[in-house]
């Protein structure tokens, strides 16, 4: 019996498992990752590594004066990003700021598997490219009222979770963690409206809050 209820179990778990939807690949994926490979000889100073949140942040004009290297995709995810490691550790960044997770979550990922994602890469950072050290920062929340994309509604409950679970992580792998909630979040903890035309992504006046606020914490 406790043989027939352990096989009963993993067959549950295998299940559970095959139906986490963990692709990436799209024609605009390629192309960035087609970009950013033939890119990974050169060395920088600092990376920002994300979704479009990352990439529409004109980083190396907001930080004149370092190599900084964008390497955001839009549409990406957690799996996205483990998959494109190799030419972004190459690049031997001496900071490497991180923000995914908010695709996954729209598609339906459970917060574990991001979070165990999120392990998986820093792993590789860390293996890869130690010098390099790597900041945490909070996903961001959405503003609800201007929110474009249905798959994305009533998804800030999971981004206060996945959030919780970055923290510890930092924690565990002794890293900074940036909470950007405190100055791109409004009293109910939804993305300032004024930062935002769709709801999630930001305005040119949110990206000079974003790195004023990174100077202003010494982390740039």
């Amino acid at each position: 019996m406790v043989a027939l209820a352990l096989c009963m179990f993993w067959k549950v778990a295998a299940h559970a498992q095959s139906k986490i939807d963990s692709s990436y690949s799209n024609w605009y994926y390629d192309a960035r990752y087609e970009l950013y490979n033939h890119l990974k000889h050169h060395k920088a100073d600092i990376v920002f590594l994300g979704n479009s949140i990352t990439e529409r942040g004109n980083w190396a004009e907001l930080i004149p004066g370092k190599i900084v290297s964008n390497r955001g995709i839009g549409g990406d995810n957690s799996f996205g990003v483990l998959a494109r490691l190799e030419a972004v550790t190459a690049l031997k960044p001496k900071k490497l700021f991180l923000m995914i997770g908010v695709n996954d979550l729209g598609r339906g990922l459970p917060v574990e598997v991001i979070l165990n994602n999120y392990k998986r890469i820093i792993r590789h950072i860390q293996t890869e490219s130690p010098r390099t050290k790597i900041y945490l920062q909070s996903v961001l929340p959405m503003n609800e009222n201007k929110l474009n994309y249905d798959y994305l509604k009533g998804k800030n409950v999971l981004v206060k979770q996945l959030n919780d679970g970055i923290r510890l992580i930092a924690s565990e792998y002794k890293l900074e963690f940036i909470n950007l909630h405190e100055i791109m979040a409004d009293e109910n903890g939804e993305l300032r409206e004024e930062l935002t035309s769709d709801g999630i992504h930001l305005n040119t006046v949110a990206y000079k809050i974003w790195v004023n606020y990174l100077k202003n914490k010494k982390y740039l």
